[in-house]
């Protein structure tokens, strides 16, 4: 080290000359500082008092948040079609069909009434398919049928006979074919 040479700092960093501080401090006093802050002048002494630090800003208030709203029951099971081989022991006889019920000669109201009566027996009987015979609507002869035949599929898919009825398909020719339909149903709770 030669004379005149700024002393070595310890854990080597390094202090400013005093033509360095001259420098910093003309430097700091032309800068427009961000934002107001009371700091210490870079002339006091490191071991000045400074001011206390302004409060904290308040965060503004939340609004509270809505209740939870509450838990919609479950609505009714979804219909699941007859598996392939279910129609075929029933088709082969290997399943039986537990109850029938025929709607012929049957109004709308009528036949409604007769369809939610006899799946709540047969459920509670223990059945486990049914075969609900609506009739092809021979005397409509048009292309849609009957009015059960095309009633009585959207009356099961209700969510009034959901509780009581799995699924549904039409039966085989042997059964009654397009004029019936074979009803599986839940067990009873």
């Amino acid at each position: 080290m030669k004379a005149g040479d700024p002393p070595v700092p310890r854990r080597g960093r390094r202090t400013l000359s005093a033509e360095e501080r001259a420098l910093w401090r003309g430097v700091a006093r032309s800068i427009k500082p961000l934002r107001r802050r009371n700091r210490e002048a870079p002339d006091e002494e490191p071991g000045a008092v400074a001011a206390p630090p302004p409060p904290p800003k308040s965060k503004p208030v939340k609004p509270a948040a809505p209740p939870p709203r509450p838990a919609r029951p479950p609505g009714p099971p979804p219909l699941a079609p007859l598996a392939r081989r279910e129609k075929q022991k029933l088709v082969r006889g290997r399943a039986p069909i537990d109850a029938r019920l025929d709607l012929h000669g049957m109004t709308q109201a009528e036949a409604h009434a007769a369809l939610a009566h006899f799946l709540r027996r047969s459920q509670h009987a223990g059945a486990r398919f049914v075969l609900v015979i609506t009739g092809k609507g021979a005397r409509a002869g048009g292309a849609g049928g009957g009015v059960l035949r095309r009633q009585v599929p959207m009356w099961l898919g209700l969510a009034e006979f959901r509780d009581a009825v799995v699924g549904f398909e039409e039966a085989h020719m042997a059964h009654g074919g397009e004029g019936a339909l074979y009803v599986r149903l839940r067990r009873p709770s």
